[in-house]
Order: C-alpha cells, then structure tokens, then sequence
C-alpha cells in the first residue's frame, strides 16, 4: 500500500462554491448551498482573492512531486470571469516555484464563449464537458432553473471549443433514464468527437435535515428511500456491459473509456487513476469558497469538515489523522464478503459513498452498485486477460479487436 506522501495530493477549489446556472434535477451540490446560509448576500459563493491565494500557495507548497494539477469545479466555475482566472495564472507564477502547473476546469459548457475558449487554448486547460447523451436523454434532467433545456447551449460550447483547438473531454451520468439507452449515448459521444468518456452513476439517497437539505450521506443511518434519478444495480451493468462489447469491438486505442482503462490498470496490478477503484482514498479533497475543506467532493457534509485554510494548512488537514483515518477506512470498512469476493481487487468496495447496504450476513458497507459489479467485471474479464497478456507481451491492447473473443460477439 502507497504511503501518503507517495502519491500527489488533490484538493479540487470551487470558487463559486455551488452556484450554477443551471439545475440538473440529480446534482448532489446544488443544497450545498444550505451549508453557507448566514453569509453576506454579497460575497455568498465567491471565492475572495484572499482565500484563492491562500490556497494556490499552500497547495503547491503541499505536493511532493513535480507536476501541479488543478481543477476548478464548482457549482459553474465560469460563472466568475476570465479575469479571476487570470488572477489564477498569475498566481500560480508566483508560487510555482520550479513546478510544472496543468490546469482543468468541469463545467456544463452552456457559458463558453470564443473568448473563454481562446484563453484555454492559450494556456492549454484541458476542458470537461457534462453532456448526458442527445437532446432527450440530456435534456431529462440537465436544464436551467427556470426549467429550459440546455443541450443546444452546451452543443454551441462543444462546437466553440472545436474551433479554438481546445483538449476536452466528456463526463455522462449514468441515471434512471439515460442507463436504459447505452448506445444511443455511446453513439451520440462518438458522433461528436469526444475520443475521452466518463461515466458516473448517479446514486443518491433522500434524508431530510433541519436545515433544509435532502440528500443522505453515508453517515446517516437512518432509513433513507433513493431518489428516483438513481440509476439501479441492473440497469447500470447492462448500460457498461453494452458499451463495453462496442468498444471491444471497434474502438480500443481511438476511444478512451475511463471505466475500462482503469480496469485494466487494476489487471495489470496498477493504480486505476479511479478514487472508486483504488484501496483507499482520502488523498482529494475538496475547498469551497471561503476556504473550508471537506474529505471529499462527494462528502461536503458537516461531519467531513476539516478545517479552513485560514486557521489551518492543506497540509495539516491531509495529513491530519482524521483524514488519514476517512481514507483508511475506505479498506478497513469493507465487509468480509466483499474480501472474498474475485472482483474485489478492482472494485475495492467502491466508493464510500455508495456503501449503504447490508450483506446477506448481516454485515454493513455493502456498496448499493455490487451486483453491478460482479457483473460487469465478470462479462470484462476474458478480454481484460487478453490485453494484459498483449501489454505484458509488449503488444497493443487494440489487438483484442482483431482476436476470436471478439468475433463472438458480432
């Protein structure tokens, strides 16, 4: 197992902190917003250039390897300008300190404009574009708030970045409507000219709270029904199941599928560059807008804060022993089941976050998406063996769609 020092450290800012202009029906940030009621009307959500230096310096000062990544997230991070951006590049200048400095941005892509993506070609930011397939499966869930599609806005911004030479990407969620479709997204994902595709299943729970927030997490215990955007164990391994016999068959080498090239990763004995893959976690964090810092993205909850890099340094609360012990126990927690189980050293117990059954035994942490699992590892496992042996072999893993595997499923 890596020690922590071995490994880089991720706290991902969100300089808006949950203020977007859209209202995607399943995103777990919009109430984080609850969180940071009491605030100043004025300054609520936007990250003051005090706290945005004070976190580029103690962020660079935390990592222990040459290469810097930042990833602004948000809530819409380009709902601040492209002068608080440069503000970013200025600062990261001066603090760089012999480091290379990348730079990426996860953004719903309806307010890219030719200025927003020249100054990414500029500088060479990498651009993740949330895009849930074609207009009706998009469109489902991903629209404004006061109930507009957004599929033609984030088409233009796609387009947009296209036509400036940006490096983009695409991220899908994976939810109760799209799921049953795969390859009408695969497809579409491919018509447009995204050659890097993640996949995320959406997976929530509803807990009502004093403050007024709804979503459950995996510390609360109580009885909690699933939000019905959630994608199901079923539905999930046959929507991956589907697009995996596509890309065996046609694409390996031209499409980079995260879900796959982290479970060949994991075949070859190597980190999967997935958190939800790896032993443990607890090395990425998240910092909201005024400084607070969270274990992680997905647990910004009242009990996951660590701390504000006002009071205390991003080193101090990553290598804290309580955060050490939130990324330990992503392995500790995992039921006897699960260590059992012949897919085990891929999934690892999955996210945290999605552990809120119990087993047949009656042992807790059992991840909600495991009979996905299952699946969709044992349906990969045939061709994950044959690329691994052409990579160990020093041959190129596309070789699998010229192999009699493959055949068979045509």
């Amino acid at each position: 197992m890596l020690t922590p020092f071995a490994r880089p450290l991720y706290v991902m800012p969100k300089p808006v902190g949950s203020l977007c202009n859209l209202a995607c029906a399943y995103c777990y940030y919009l109430e984080k917003s609850l969180l940071y009621e009491t605030e100043d009307a004025q300054r609520r959500f936007l990250m003051s250039d005090e706290t945005l230096e004070t976190f580029i310096r103690q962020y660079i000062e935390a990592q222990t390897q040459p290469q810097v990544l930042f990833t602004w997230h948000g809530g819409e991070p380009l709902m601040r300008p492209i002068s608080f951006y440069r503000k970013v590049l200025q600062l990261q200048r001066r603090y760089a300190g012999g480091r290379l400095i990348d730079n990426c941005l996860q953004t719903n892509g309806t307010l890219l404009t030719d200025e927003w993506c020249s100054f990414f070609r500029e500088h060479n930011w990498l651009i993740g574009i949330s895009i849930d397939g074609p207009q009706e499966l998009h469109d489902k869930y991903r629209r404004a708030r006061g109930g507009q599609p957004s599929f033609h806005k984030v088409m233009r911004g796609i387009r947009l970045l296209q036509k400036h030479g940006v490096e983009w990407n695409v991220m899908g969620v994976v939810n109760s409507s799209n799921a049953d479709c795969p390859l009408d997204v695969y497809h579409f994902y491919k018509s447009i000219g995204a050659h890097y595709i993640q996949f995320t299943p959406i997976v929530e729970r509803l807990l009502s709270h004093p403050d007024g927030r709804h979503l459950a997490s995996v510390a609360d215990t109580s009885p909690a029904p699933l939000a019905s955007f959630s994608v199901s164990p079923r539905q999930y391994a046959d929507f991956v199941c589907r697009i995996f016999d596509e890309w065996v068959r046609h694409d390996v080498g031209e499409i980079f599928v995260q879900l796959f090239d982290a479970a060949l990763a994991r075949w070859m004995g190597l980190a999967p560059g997935i958190c939800s893959m790896a032993e443990t976690c607890g090395h990425a964090a998240v910092i909201e807008h005024n400084g607070d810092v969270y274990s992680c993205d997905h647990f910004v909850f009242p009990e996951y804060l660590l701390g504000n890099i006002h009071h205390d340094s991003l080193t101090a609360m990553m290598y804290s022993a309580r955060q050490q012990a939130f990324g330990e126990a992503k392995h500790n927690a995992v039921p006897p089941e699960c260590r059992a189980c012949e897919w085990n050293f891929v999934c690892n117990g999955g996210c945290p976050k999605d552990r809120f059954l119990t087993t047949d035994d009656g042992n807790s942490h059992l991840n909600y998406l495991c009979d996905a699992y299952r699946k969709i590892f044992s349906h990969m496992a045939p061709y994950m063996d044959f690329m691994r042996e052409e990579l160990l072999n020093e041959r190129p893993p596309a070789n699998i769609m010229h192999s009699s595997l493959v055949h068979q499923l045509s």
